[in-house]
């Protein structure tokens, strides 16, 4: 893969994680990397393991267990929050990145992150997905960081 394309794919990729609350599509992020929708979607999953919609997501869903950890912002409130507009179906993801429900999530004790600053704290809880066990035509199985 040649700099141009990294150069084009980092550009897509910097503006999921910036405005990932922002209604963004795969058309339209290809667009931003100067790409054809298919072209970017297997160059995007070449370079960074995982297809655009599931980096998407992940951003999403941790911005959500950041809300969810301050325990001031309801479940909805923070699916809203993040760009999701279904309930149930970031309920399912987030169900699915972290392994447990994002009602769960909320009501367990953060108090342990809360003397870790924010920007570590987002690491050491940041989902990770096992490449081995994914399939081709699915994302990556995620395992919680902690």
């Amino acid at each position: 893969m040649g700099t141009v394309d990294l150069e084009e794919l980092r550009r897509a990729r910097d503006l999921m994680d910036r405005e990932y609350a922002r209604p963004l599509d795969v058309p339209a992020l290809a667009r931003t990397a100067l790409m054809s929708t298919a072209h970017f979607s297997r160059r995007f999953r070449e370079a960074y393991g995982e297809t655009p919609y599931a980096h998407l997501m992940t951003r999403r869903i941790e911005r959500a267990m950041a809300l969810l950890r301050r325990g001031d912002i309801s479940v909805s409130d923070a699916c809203f929050a993040v760009g999701c507009t279904s309930l149930g179906s970031f309920s399912s993801r987030f169900t699915e990145i972290v392994g447990e429900t994002p009602s769960a999530y909320r009501a367990r004790d953060h108090d342990a992150t809360r003397v870790v600053p924010s920007c570590s704290a987002m690491v050491l809880d940041r989902p990770r997905r096992d490449r081995a066990t994914s399939s081709r035509n699915e994302e990556a199985v995620v395992t919680p960081a902690h």
